[in-house]
């Protein structure tokens, strides 16, 4: 697993790179605040109900939640399971936010 933080997130998303965002938190948590990932709670993650990012494997991935911790359990087991450029949102959205709100 790899680390991302939050401006060099930002700056892939500003020069429009493919990425695959992943939000392993809950439902009510994406609905309240998110940068536009794929809703995949961890517990699905860890019950390995990932079809549909299965084909994401040789992808880059960011697992992101809300302060990094969810995330970073998300992306080690991703890579248990074959995937193969994953990275982990450093401070989850916590710190995008305390970085970016205001802008």
């Amino acid at each position: 697993m790899q680390l991302i933080h939050p401006e060099e997130l930002q700056e892939k998303l500003k020069n429009n790179q493919a990425i695959n965002l992943i939000d392993v938190r809950q439902p009510d948590e994406h609905q309240e605040f998110n940068i536009g990932g794929i809703l995949l709670p961890l517990g699905q993650i860890q019950t390995l109900q990932i079809d549909e990012i299965e084909s994401l494997k040789d992808e880059e991935i960011i697992c992101y939640c809300r302060s990094g911790q969810r995330s970073m359990q998300a992306a080690l087991m991703l890579e248990t399971m074959g995937f193969k450029n994953v990275f982990n949102l450093v401070g989850g959205m916590i710190a995008w936010k305390t970085k970016f709100e205001n802008q």
